[in-house]
């Protein structure tokens, strides 16, 4: 009997060894990469300048050619939108229709031709689903209140936003 337990003991232990002996540690990875999303816009050549013009009078970036080019800069497709402002120093306000002394209608094109898009105050889309290194051109124009009586230098301000 006493033969018997130790050879069960013996059998045993050659057991647990054989079993730690046999079980292997294996090690795989996952090749795991990221990017953050970076949305941006540029636009070139970023100036227009209408020069002087009379009250009630309307000047666009088509003849002199100054077209404007905005470019997806990010890295991920975005919307492109576009707003106008009130204009600085301040006195003249964006509208539909020119009227007034105070109020100017400024409007974008993206085919080259107006009558174009009212510029407002609040974001209005340009161009959706432009793809990282793309473009969209669009061309604007501004006419000015028909009784203005600021005599001033008018900072007519278009803002070109960038969003997924």
């Amino acid at each position: 009997m006493k033969y018997l337990i130790v050879s069960i003991a013996i059998l045993g232990l050659v057991g647990l060894a054989v079993g730690v002996g046999t079980q292997a540690a294996g090690e795989a990875s996952v090749a795991a990469t990221v990017t953050v999303q970076n949305i941006s816009v540029g636009v070139s050549d970023g100036i227009v300048a209408y020069g002087i013009l009379a009250a009630g009078d309307s000047k666009d970036t088509l003849s002199p050619a100054d077209l404007q080019t905005a470019t997806n800069n990010g890295n991920v497709t975005e919307t492109l939108n576009i707003r106008g402002t009130t204009s600085s120093p301040g006195s003249w306000t964006l509208a539909a229709v020119a009227a007034g002394a105070t109020e100017y209608r400024h409007e974008f094109s993206t085919n080259g031709t107006f009558p174009g898009t009212d510029l407002t105050l609040v974001n209005q889309t340009l161009q959706a689903g432009v793809a990282a290194g793309g473009t969209k051109t669009f061309d604007l124009k501004i006419t000015t209140p028909p009784s203005a009586s600021d005599f001033t230098v008018q900072t007519v301000n278009v803002t070109v936003q960038a969003t997924l």
